[in-house]
């Protein structure tokens, strides 16, 4: 096979698992623009465009906005190292995948970790952080808003409230539901908030949002051990994006094109129209899979509306119906993690991938694929 550039062709698939999201034509332009220095001043306006952007998104006032060179995760690891200083007792609320690798994060930055646990797919009520957090009294509280491994919605006014009366800051995984839907930073407390570009805002993976509370920033500033992390350190980040423009790292800079131009068509959207889009496709998915018998993991008012997790029909094998999905009509969809393996799909509406002709398409292929495996005939 020719190794030359030229000769690389990647295939066309239909995104629909848990990430990453279709990506618009419009995103895949700006990424063509050319690039320039990552200390030229046109990147760092670039940057404050985005700043502007990601603020609404998040739903803040918050200066201390900016992006992360790095996916999801390297977002969570930022949050992680710069507020949890070894020795400190973080409460994690338990629910899934990615609730663990919170957990496992805090842990390997030398955290004492407690955590309250739920079956996955199940939430919190408000009753229960209550009295976690008032028994617990943490440093630190951390919960997934948006749990990509198992569709389910943790509202955070709650947490954030027991947190702070304890004197807690708040870090919330926003991965699957930032500008897919309400995230609401500045109304429900959130002191940290992270989230990845190649989910809802429908970018490639590569960039972490985040954004910090004054709160939280007050208590950056009179940290008084140094962060683990060197590239995750957000005193050097803050050098390099927003002050002095010292050099810390050569950012990505096709990936803050592909976010600015992503944030453009936002805008243009308008974020609330967004959320309704993407409100009103997942419901019009979840009543077609209601026709056919299919059922949901998570309660309904407890659903992300970016990512279902519809239970795999008795009778029916999930690799199987995953494997013809690609086969037939190149779309991808995901399995279940953890004790969900073989239970539950994980399939994405979300981006510039949540549109009724999408969902329409997803009905019918699945539909089909569970005919072959015998259910629904």
């Amino acid at each position: 096979m020719s190794t030359t550039a030229s000769a690389l062709k990647a295939p066309t698939k239909l995104l629909f698992g848990p990430g990453p999201s279709p990506v618009h034509p419009r995103v895949y332009e700006a990424m063509r623009q050319p690039i320039v220095g990552h200390l030229d001043p046109f990147f760092f306006q670039v940057n404050e465009d985005i700043r502007r952007g990601l603020k609404t998104c998040f739903g803040t006032a918050n200066e201390f906005t900016m992006v992360i060179s790095g996916t999801g995760s390297a977002g969570m690891e930022c949050a992680v190292t710069n507020f949890v200083e070894p020795g400190a007792k973080v409460a994690v609320f338990a629910n899934g995948y990615f609730s663990d690798r919170l957990t496992e994060m805090a842990r390997r930055h030398g955290g004492d970790v407690v955590r309250l646990e739920k079956p996955w797919g199940e939430t919190y009520t408000d009753a229960e952080a209550r009295e976690f957090i008032a028994s617990t009294k943490p440093a630190v509280v951390a919960f997934v808003q948006a749990e990509t491994s198992t569709g389910a919605y943790q509202p955070g006014h709650a947490i954030c409230k027991a947190a702070h009366e304890a004197g807690a800051l708040v870090i919330a995984d926003c991965v699957t539901s930032l500008g897919g839907m309400p995230v609401l930073v500045d109304e429900s407390g959130i002191d940290i908030a992270y989230s990845g570009t190649q989910k809802a805002l429908g970018c490639p993976p590569g960039l972490a949002p985040i954004t910090c509370s004054p709160r939280a920033l007050e208590w950056l500033k009179a940290r008084k051990t140094t962060t683990v992390s060197w590239y995750l350190d957000l005193k050097l980040l803050l050098d390099y994006y927003e002050s002095a423009h010292r050099y810390h790292h050569t950012a990505p800079i096709s990936m803050f094109y592909a976010l600015h131009e992503s944030l453009a068509i936002i805008t243009e959207e308008g974020l609330e129209n967004r959320w309704a889009r993407h409100k009103a496709n997942h419901e019009a998915f979840v009543a077609g899979l209601a026709e056919i018998g299919v059922g949901m993991l998570v309660a309904e008012g407890h659903r992300l509306w970016t990512l279902n997790t519809p239970f795999v029909p008795a009778g029916v094998n999930d690799m199987n119906v995953r494997k013809k999905l690609m086969a037939e009509h190149s779309i991808e969809i995901a399995g279940g993690l953890g004790p969900l393996g073989g239970k539950v799909f994980r399939i994405g509406t979300m981006g510039y991938g949540s549109s009724p002709e999408n969902v329409q398409l997803l009905l019918g292929a699945l539909k089909d694929a569970f005919q072959a495996e015998g259910y629904g005939k």
